[in-house]
């Protein structure tokens, strides 16, 4: 009986421990429902946080960095803002965030490539047509000139002419930047040809001076004409642009042991540091042009320069400082590209400055005493002073023509003088008329002193039409002396063939 209540008693400890057990392990499932709670609502307020956080950098990307981007692929100096947190740069988030940035910046090259390529060809066309109408209007102008000499009438037709080629070299050059040929082919012609018909297309043309100490003959091949006097006429443009209106362009041709360097230096404001790097890489043509670059309007020389640059091989630099204060320009041509003339049997224009480089003239030898009484033999030839240059003239001393400095029979050396008027030539005896001849009276003609008219030769002796000839062609579309406010006494530069920094 008395193991009943014992067997009770140890029962109700057993269950009393039994509900200690069970309400110990409830409280802790409760506290660790509590902690489950508290890290749900601590990942749930870290994942709000990041949701926010996505949704500022995305915000950020589309309003400033995706411009940004954009932007830069048009103007380099512009920076690209980092993402909205810092922390974000070194995550997937950042690294995906920037390979968004490059998908767009290369979208975007391609299609601004793709419809500047598209406007490049519209403007093709249209400068063809353009070219084409000028050289039309060149070709009457041309007609004009030869129909008619009365020397107003041809001053104002030459003066047409020279605007009508400054319209044709834009034209050109616009269709050269578009990737288009030069659109004219030419012979062989002296490398000083090619300079002065650069010149020649040029509005301040007087103010340009060259100096030529290449060795006569020196030559371009056919294809290099046309190139080197476009790359000419745009750098003397760029020199007559950015130099005050009183100032001359100094242009020296000189030979260098890989070729011929043509120097141009002015005395302008010359250029900064991020100019010249910029003119200088527009120069060497290794970037693509795209029209979208060159500003607004368009500044299309450089870009000219460039193309014609890498096409043909050609160098030029323009990273230098001139003596005078402004820019130095260098074209380069290589020896590849250079090429002779006889300049006995293909004479330099009669416009174009003569070389320092003179060859040493044949000595004439005298005559031989006449003793019998058959006729006087001719003398010997002696090589008449080049054109447009003003040399000693040697006369000779043969019957029929001694004069008070030919007593003894010998040639006799004259100064000539700027007032003394032409020898005549007998009729029989006068050499067919050239080209460079007649460009030559048609400079007289345009300056149209009374002096010039009175030192004429007699009319007898000119060519039986009576109309003045055209000048022969140099390195430029046009070949006639635009130069009308010069005397007739200066030496004559003019130039055949005939925006910006």
């Amino acid at each position: 009986m008395t193991a009943l209540p014992d067997l009770a008693a140890g029962g109700l400890a057993l269950g009393t421990l039994s509900a200690f057990a069970l309400g110990g392990q409830l409280v802790r499932l409760r506290r660790r429902d509590a902690r489950r709670r508290a890290e749900i609502a601590a990942l749930r307020t870290r994942l709000d946080g990041s949701l926010r956080a996505f949704t500022s950098e995305v915000e950020h990307l589309a309003a400033r960095r995706v411009p940004a981007a954009a932007g830069q692929v048009t103007h380099r100096h512009l920076d690209v803002p980092g993402p909205l947190q810092p922390l974000t740069a070194d995550t997937p988030l950042g690294r995906s965030l920037d390979d968004v940035l490059v998908a767009v910046q290369s979208e975007v090259a391609a299609q601004r490539t793709r419809v500047d390529a598209a406007a490049q060809a519209g403007m093709r066309g249209a400068t063809r047509e353009i070219q084409a109408a000028l050289y039309r209007l060149q070709d009457a102008l041309r007609q004009l000139q030869q129909r008619y000499d009365d020397p107003e009438l041809a001053q104002t037709l030459f003066a047409l002419d020279h605007e009508n080629e400054q319209s044709l070299r834009r034209a050109q050059v616009a269709a050269v930047v578009c990737g288009a040929w030069v659109g004219l082919a030419r012979e062989e012609s002296h490398l000083v040809d090619a300079v002065t018909g650069g010149q020649a297309r040029l509005a301040g043309y007087h103010r340009v001076t060259v100096h030529n100490h290449l060795e006569p003959g020196t030559a371009l091949v056919s294809h290099a004409v046309e190139p080197v006097a476009i790359i000419v006429a745009e750098l003397l443009d760029n020199a007559l642009r950015h130099s005050a209106p009183d100032t001359d362009v100094v242009v020296s041709l000189e030979h260098v042991h890989h070729g011929v360097c043509v120097t141009i230096d002015d005395a302008g404001l010359g250029m900064t540091e991020d100019e010249r790097r910029r003119a200088q890489r527009l120069v060497a043509g290794d970037d693509p042009i795209l029209l979208t670059d060159l500003g607004d309007p368009p500044r299309m020389g450089l870009a000219a320069i460039g193309r014609l640059t890498r096409q043909f091989d050609l160098r030029v630099d323009v990273s230098s400082a001139s003596p005078y204060g402004g820019v130095r320009a260098v074209l380069r041509v290589d020896s590849h590209l250079l090429s002779r003339l006889d300049p006995d049997e293909k004479p330099p224009a009669a416009s174009a400055p003569r070389t320092t480089r003179r060859p040493a003239p044949a000595r004439p030898t005298a005559p031989a005493p006449n003793s019998g009484s058959g006729p006087t033999p001719a003398p010997a030839p002696v090589p008449a002073p080049a054109h447009g240059y003003d040399a000693e003239r040697i006369e000779s001393g043969a019957a029929g023509h001694q004069g008070p400095g030919a007593e003894d029979g010998l040639p006799r050396r004259r100064r000539r003088t700027a007032s003394a008027a032409p020898r005549p030539v007998a009729a029989e005896t006068r050499p067919p008329r050239r080209p460079e001849d007649a460009a030559a009276a048609l400079g007289a003609l345009q300056a149209g002193t009374a002096a010039a008219r009175s030192a004429a030769p007699d009319p007898a002796e000119q060519p039986d039409d009576g109309t003045p000839e055209r000048g022969g062609r140099g390195a430029g579309p046009a070949d006639h002396d635009p130069r009308a406010d010069r005397s007739a006494a200066h030496e004559p530069t003019d130039h055949e063939g005939g925006a910006a920094r």
